[in-house]
C-alpha cells in the first residue's frame, strides 16, 4: 500500500474543482493510496480501516475472502471511509483514466459524508486517530487478560447493532441538560408514539414546517406550533405529561447501560472489560449511519461519477470502456436489489420532477397519463432538490417518500415471486407484481432495521430486555448466544421479553396471494419471555 503519485493527486486535485463548480462542498484535504488486491482482502474485514482494534473474526473472514477470489478473482475498484482527512483506496490495476472516473464516484460519497445529518456526529471526529488508540489499549490488555480479551468482544458485538445511534443524534441537535423544545416533541414523540405517522406522513410533516420557515423566518415556527395545536388539541397535554416524566433523564441502550450500572463490570479486576465495551459501542455507532444510507450514498456518488466524467474532456478515446464499467456498476438487475442503479435513477427521477414542477399539489391530482407525462412547469429547481434530499433523508424515508408508481412505471420495476416446479425440483420465478407498493415494500423489507429493545432492573437485580413489538420476531437462532453473553457482562440473570407468530389454523384452500403458496397458515401474535440463567436458557409465555 502507498500513496498514489503526485501526477495523480494533481489530476484528482483538479476533479475536485470541477466537483466543487457543480455544488459539491467538502474539506480540501483528502488521502489516496494504490493497494493490491491483497491488501483489500485484508482490509475488508476491519472496514477498510488499517488502524482498527485486532480480533480473530477478522483473520477468519480473509481467510474465507480469500480462498472465494482464487475461485473467483474480481478486481474492486475502490472504497472511501469516512475520516479526518477522508481516506480512499485504488486498485492497483486501475488505468488513470478509470481512477479519475472512480475519484469522481469518490467525491460524492465524502460530500455525502460531511454534508447528510444522520452523519452529524462523525464531522467533528478523528475516528482513524481514535482506532488507532483503541486497537493498541486492546493489544495491551489482551497480553494481560488474554482469551477474555476476545470474549467481551463477542459478547459486547453480539448486541451493538442496539447502541442508541438516534439518541446519539439527538444529543448534538440539542444541548445536553436543555428541556426538550415542544417542536422536537412533537416530530420525536408525538407524531411517531401516539399518531404512529408513517414515513410518508412524517416527511410531509416536515415538508410543511420548512415551508413554514422559508415563508417567515422570525415567526415560522410560531405559526406551524399554532397550527398543529389546532390540529391536535392533545398536543400541549401530552407534551407537559412527558417533560414532567422525563426530564433529566436519557434513554440507555444495553452495552451502555451495563457499563453504567453492571454490578459485574464495577468489581474492581472486571472494570476493564467496561472498557472494551465502550470501544465496541462508539465504533458501532461510527458505522451506523453508513448502514443505513447504503441506496442514497451509493446512488448519490454514482449520479455524480457519471454527470461530472462525462463532461471531463479526459474520457475521450475511453468511452466504450467507461460505458461497460458504468453498466455494471450501475445497471438495474431483474431480481434482486442493486443499491448503487436504485439510488442513482431516484435521483435522476426527484431532479426531473423538481424542474418540471411534479411535486405540486396540482401534479398529484392529476389521473389522465398523457396529462402526468406532458406536465411541466419549468421551475427548473431539480439540482436543488436533490441537494436537499441529500442532506436531510436516510434509506428509509428516501424509500418510502419517492418510489411512487409513475417511477416504477419509467424503470420497469417489478416484484419477483418464485415457486417450486415439483416435476423438475427447480425454482422458477415470475412476475408478482408491478404495483410501487409491493415495489417499495420488497426494497424496504431489505434495508437495515435493527430491533428497538429497552432495558431495566427488576428489584431481585434481573436485567429485563424489552423488545418492542414492530411485527417482526427477533431470529431465535441468535437469542442464546447473545443472552448468555449479556448474562455473564451484568453477572446475573437476564430476561428478554418479545413477540413471536404462532399458527392457530392451516386453511386448505389456495390462497390467491401467489400461485407459490399452496397453503395459507394464520398466526397470532404472543408475548414471550426468555430467560437466561447459569448459562441455561427458558422460555415461555408471558403473563
Amino acid at each position: 500500500m502507498e500513496l498514489i503519485s503526485q501526477h495523480a493527486k494533481k489530476i484528482m486535485e483538479g476533479c475536485k474543482e470541477r466537483a466543487r463548480d457543480a455544488g459539491l462542498t467538502f474539506q480540501d484535504e483528502s488521502l489516496e493510496y494504490i493497494v493490491t488486491n491483497r491488501d483489500m482482502l485484508e482490509l475488508g474485514p476491519k472496514n477498510m480501516i488499517p488502524t482498527l482494534y485486532d480480533y480473530w473474526v477478522q483473520d477468519v473472514e480473509i481467510l474465507k475472502e480469500t480462498g472465494r477470489y482464487e475461485l473467483y478473482p474480481s478486481n474492486p475498484y475502490e472504497t472511501v471511509i469516512n475520516t479526518r482527512p477522508p481516506i480512499s483506496f485504488y486498485n492497483d490495476n486501475n488505468p488513470d483514466w478509470l481512477n479519475v472516473m472512480i475519484f469522481y464516484h469518490v467525491i460524492g460519497h465524502i460530500d455525502f459524508f460531511q454534508n447528510n445529518i444522520y452523519f452529524r456526529h462523525t464531522w467533528d471526529y478523528d475516528f482513524s486517530s481514535k482506532a488507532i488508540s483503541d486497537k493498541r489499549l486492546i493489544a495491551m490488555l489482551r497480553s494481560e487478560k488474554g482469551h477474555w480479551v476476545d470474549y467481551v468482544i463477542e459478547f459486547a458485538k453480539a448486541v451493538d447493532n442496539l447502541v442508541g445511534y438516534y439518541e446519539t443524534l439527538a444529543g448534538y441537535a440539542r444541548p445536553d441538560g436543555r428541556r426538550i423544545t415542544m417542536l422536537d416533541y412533537y416530530f420525536d414523540v408525538f407524531l411517531q408514539k401516539h399518531q404512529k405517522k408513517s414515513i410518508s406522513g412524517y416527511v410531509k410533516e416536515i415538508e410543511d414546517y420548512n415551508k413554514k420557515i422559508k415563508e417567515n423566518p422570525e415567526k415560522g415556527e410560531q405559526l406551524f406550533l399554532e397550527t398543529v395545536k389546532s390540529k391536535y388539541t392533545e398536543l400541549e397535554s401530552y407534551y407537559k405529561k412527558h417533560v414532567a416524566q422525563d426530564a433529566g433523564r436519557s434513554r440507555m441502550d444495553i452495552l451502555q447501560f451495563l457499563i453504567e450500572h453492571s454490578p459485574f463490570l464495577k468489581k474492581e479486576e472486571n472494570r476493564w472489560m467496561a472498557t472494551v465495551i465502550e470501544v465496541i459501542r462508539t465504533t458501532s455507532l461510527y458505522f451506523q449511519p453508513q448502514i443505513r444510507t447504503k441506496i442514497l450514498n451509493e446512488g448519490w456518488a454514482s449520479y455524480w461519477h457519471e454527470e461530472l466524467f462525462l463532461r471531463d474532456d479526459r474520457i475521450k478515446g475511453h468511452e466504450v470502456e467507461f460505458a461497460i464499467i458504468n453498466a455494471k456498476v450501475t445497471s438495474m438487475p431483474r431480481v434482486g436489489l442493486n443499491p448503487y442503479a436504485l439510488g442513482m435513477r431516484l435521483f435522476y427521477y426527484l431532479e426531473e420532477k423538481a424542474n418540471k414542477g411534479k411535486f405540486d399539489l396540482e401534479f398529484s391530482r392529476l389521473y389522465d397519463s398523457y396529462a402526468r407525462s406532458k406536465y411541466d412547469l419549468q421551475k427548473n429547481k431539480g439540482r436543488d432538490y436533490i441537494f436537499y434530499v441529500r442532506e436531510n433523508y436516510a434509506d428509509s424515508m428516501f424509500v418510502n417518500s419517492f418510489i411512487d408508481q409513475d417511477f416504477v412505471d419509467k424503470h420497469k420495476l417489478f416484484v419477483v415471486g418464485k415457486k417450486l416446479n415439483k416435476e423438475r425440483m427447480t425454482w422458477q420465478y415470475y412476475v408478482k407484481s408491478r404495483e410501487a407498493d409491493e415495489y417499495r415494500k420488497m426494497v424496504a423489507e431489505q434495508l437495515y432495521h435493527p430491533p428497538s429493545v429497552t432495558v431495566d432492573v427488576t428489584e431481585a437485580g434481573t436485567l429485563v430486555l424489552d423488545h418492542k413489538f414492530e411485527n417482526k420476531p427477533l431470529l431465535r437462532e441468535f437469542v442464546d448466544g447473545s443472552l448468555m453473553g449479556v448474562e455473564f457482562l451484568w453477572g446475573g440473570p437476564v430476561a428478554l421479553y418479545s413477540s413471536e407468530p404462532i399458527p392457530i389454523k392451516v386453511d386448505e384452500t389456495p390462497s390467491l396471494a401467489g400461485p407459490e403458496e399452496k397453503m395459507r397458515k394464520q398466526y397470532v401474535w404472543k408475548r414471550f419471555k426468555y430467560t437466561m440463567k447459569g448459562r441455561k436458557l427458558s422460555r415461555e409465555l408471558a403473563e
